[in-house]
């Protein structure tokens, strides 16, 4: 009776710290925003705003591309970018962005990270379009 009781809560530690090593490395990025921003302007990289559109007009971070996390064609649409290349996802709270690294996982996107959300991320000085 011990050994499956022993078996089960080693199982449910194994699972529980793979979810949080796996939850810290898709919402860490392993660079500073500068460095993100400087790889998506080389070309090396990917801005991805998940919002709607119209959340994207209100303000954007620049070189940022908008592709709706919400819209029928979503997966289709980030599926056109380089699987191989980073992705750095964002939107309003860093709900969607979560989600979205999620999806692009299944995709098999190799590093899809959730860098958190719009209004952050301007105030911690990453520019945006437009300014106020």
């Amino acid at each position: 009776m011990k050994t499956p009781f022993l078996f089960f809560v080693t199982l449910l530690f194994s699972v529980g710290a793979w979810a949080q090593e796996n939850q810290e490395k898709r919402s860490n990025p392993p660079k500073a925003p500068e460095t993100i921003l400087k790889e998506v302007k080389a070309g090396q990289a990917y801005l991805v705003d998940v919002r709607t559109p119209e959340e994207y007009r209100e303000g954007h971070l620049n070189y940022a591309q908008n592709i709706d996390f919400r819209a029928a064609d979503f997966k289709q649409q980030i599926s056109r970018l380089d699987k191989n290349k980073p992705v750095y996802l964002y939107c309003r709270s860093g709900n969607r962005s979560g989600k979205a690294v999620d999806t692009l996982q299944t995709l098999g996107f190799k590093a899809p990270y959730n860098i958190g959300g719009f209004v952050d991320l301007k105030t911690a000085g990453l520019p945006a379009d437009p300014q106020p």
